[in-house]
């Protein structure tokens, strides 16, 4: 080994690192990136989970049992009085759950047999089966302190009874015993498969539609094949678009595959319409090729377009679509750029027309929203698409 030639490659090496900003991108911001955004951005746990809670019983007994949701952190609480306001509030998904406490609450509950509904939306499992066990939780902690103070036939109750004691086979008639009848709505089956098979669509659209169009215009670039359509008297717009169709075409086929088996080998039910989910499926697959095609027009490097695309779409489609994490209990900074991407509202979409059914407020707003990102993306790709060398 030769210390100076060693020493000259070195330098060359360096140099060659310094004229390539790239390199710099990909080696340094993008491994800092994506070590903060998951270190600070992400996270598992359910909190401020909004809820409605509708005291039909407005003693302050039915007050009280509810009251643990005032100050945790792990609930946004909104009280209404009826159960009609708060099915408004979950349709329009304002509400992740219900909790209902019903008129004869307090006199139930002097018989021993105080009982309240919680109703949680059934197209998120993992906020449902977390909203289930905080409300069980904060209730079987307000039982025991109520049973602590409670005297029975005249003699104090016994410190630390708890809900379990209802679950028993013949339960006896205790003061205060409260037992919680729990049902999920949009998700029968109550199974993460359900929620899962639709944010799963979303991320093979990306895949498809980012990346088989990020390497298509890089690829005639590198391989200058574009100088021979330059002379011809095709128009730049012609040659985006003829570029569009067939990856179009690809997509839907792949998009068609994800639905046919997510209806008869999951057993994924379709609550919503057909043509609403065709029709926001086109307009995300649209938003997916132009902003492809924009990437590798810029770049006109294959290896280039690739890190780029995987950066800017398939990557936040996984972590910030709400498709793994729950996209109230992340930073506000992260919330606002997870609805920035196009793939948040699609997600929000399919999820809701899979298992909830047309909810025109969702509908309505997202559909516009990806109606606009599609159309940005497809005029960015014919701006940056010019019969010209640089």
């Amino acid at each position: 080994m030769s210390f100076r030639r060693l020493r000259a490659l070195i330098y060359k090496e360096c140099l060659q690192l310094t004229r390539d900003p790239s390199s710099f991108f990909i080696g340094l911001v993008i491994p800092a990136l994506l070590i903060f955004l998951i270190g600070f951005g992400m996270s598992m746990d359910v909190t401020h989970i909004p809820t409605a809670v509708v005291l039909e019983d407005s003693s302050p007994t039915a007050r009280s049992v509810v009251s643990f949701m005032n100050e945790s952190p792990y609930f946004s609480p909104r009280y209404v009085t009826s159960m009609q306001e708060a099915k408004e509030l979950m349709d329009e998904r304002r509400a992740e759950a219900i909790l209902r406490i019903p008129g004869d609450f307090s006199a139930r509950l002097s018989e021993g047999r105080g009982k309240v509904q919680l109703i949680t939306y059934g197209v998120d499992t993992t906020i449902a089966n977390a909203t289930t066990t905080y409300v069980q939780n904060g209730i079987a902690r307000w039982q025991q302190s109520y049973l602590s103070g409670t005297a029975i036939n005249g003699a104090p109750a016994i410190a630390g009874a708890s809900s379990s004691a209802t679950l028993s086979a013949t339960p006896p008639i205790v003061p205060g015993s409260v037992t919680v009848d729990s049902r999920q709505w949009f998700n029968d089956a109550n199974t993460s498969t359900w929620m899962f098979i639709p944010g799963l669509i979303v991320i093979v659209m990306t895949l498809v539609g980012v990346f088989l169009t990020a390497l298509v215009m890089a690829r005639e670039w590198e391989r200058g094949t574009l100088e021979s359509l330059f002379v011809t008297p095709m128009h730049a717009s012609e040659i985006v678009f003829a570029k569009i169709i067939p990856y179009f075409g690809v997509a839907m086929i792949g998009f068609f595959i994800c639905l046919l088996s997510a209806r008869y080998v999951y057993e994924v039910p379709i609550e919503g319409s057909i043509f609403l989910i065709l029709f926001a499926s086109v307009e995300y697959v649209l938003v997916a090729i132009g902003m492809g095609l924009t990437i590798s027009s810029v770049l006109k490097n294959q290896f280039l377009s690739c890190q780029l695309a995987l950066l800017v779409s398939l990557l936040p489609t996984i972590m910030l679509s709400g498709f793994i994490f729950d996209l109230r209990s992340v930073p506000t900074a992260v919330n606002v750029i997870s609805h920035l991407m196009p793939a948040t509202y699609y997600m929000d979409l399919l999820k809701s027309l899979f298992l909830a059914g047309n909810n025109p407020v969702i509908i309505y707003k997202n559909c516009a929203i990806l109606a606009g990102y599609a159309s940005l993306f497809i005029g960015l790709s014919l701006l940056v698409t010019r019969k010209r060398l640089d």
